[in-house]
């Protein structure tokens, strides 16, 4: 039996890594994490952030290295299903690079005949900006100031990450904490494969 993969994409701070802990925490079974986090501690500080390169092509000298991160990725996600792991990644998703780079569609065919859920992680831009203002010494995130509050490396996260949007599921984190977002995930997968797995 192959293992459940569920995508979460969305912004940074929009909640998708504690999406993914409430999964790893509550959801039966073993889910390995796979995600942007994860996989920019493997990359190579010169190369980083990665796959997590923001959009607007500020760092077109990163960019050749992008498609080849995420196709390596996204066949790992599907060999750990393939051996029956559950997987569920946190990703930022865009193709605003200095000039596209067709990413999601060369790894939504490497998930071909496995089954996956994407999910989008949606969150106002008002509230992304607080959590980035929580957690900025920490992270050394981009903040708001009084001449900007949603500066622009903010706002295309906001605008490109989406695109082309085109869900499974879409859960809202200003609306829902973590664990009630894992549910609705966990409600949407026992709908789809009722016959065949437990949740």
């Amino acid at each position: 039996m192959v293992g459940q993969i569920i995508i979460l994409n969305g912004a940074p701070r929009s909640g998708k890594s504690s999406i993914a802990r409430a999964i790893q925490e509550s959801f039966d079974g073993v889910w390995i994490n796979l995600g942007v986090d994860v996989y920019e501690q493997a990359t190579p500080a010169r190369y980083q952030p990665g796959i997590g390169l923001r959009p607007g092509g500020e760092r077109p000298d990163l960019e050749s290295v992008v498609p080849g991160l995420y196709a390596a990725l996204y066949e790992s996600i599907a060999a750990h299903s393939r051996l029956g792991l559950n997987v569920v990644a946190d990703v930022g998703h865009h193709d605003a690079y200095s000039k596209p780079l067709n990413c999601l569609v060369d790894c939504a065919r490497r998930l071909a005949g496995l089954p996956v859920l994407l999910v989008g992680v949606r969150c106002p831009i008002e509230i992304i900006m607080e959590r980035r203002a929580a957690s900025a010494a920490d992270k050394g995130y981009v903040t708001a100031s009084a001449d900007d509050p949603a500066p622009l490396p903010v706002r295309l996260w906001q605008e490109e990450v989406h695109r082309p949007g085109v869900y499974d599921l879409e859960v809202d984190t200003s609306l829902l904490n973590s664990a009630q977002c894992a549910d609705i995930i966990r409600e949407k997968l026992i709908l789809e494969n009722s016959n065949s797995m437990a949740f």
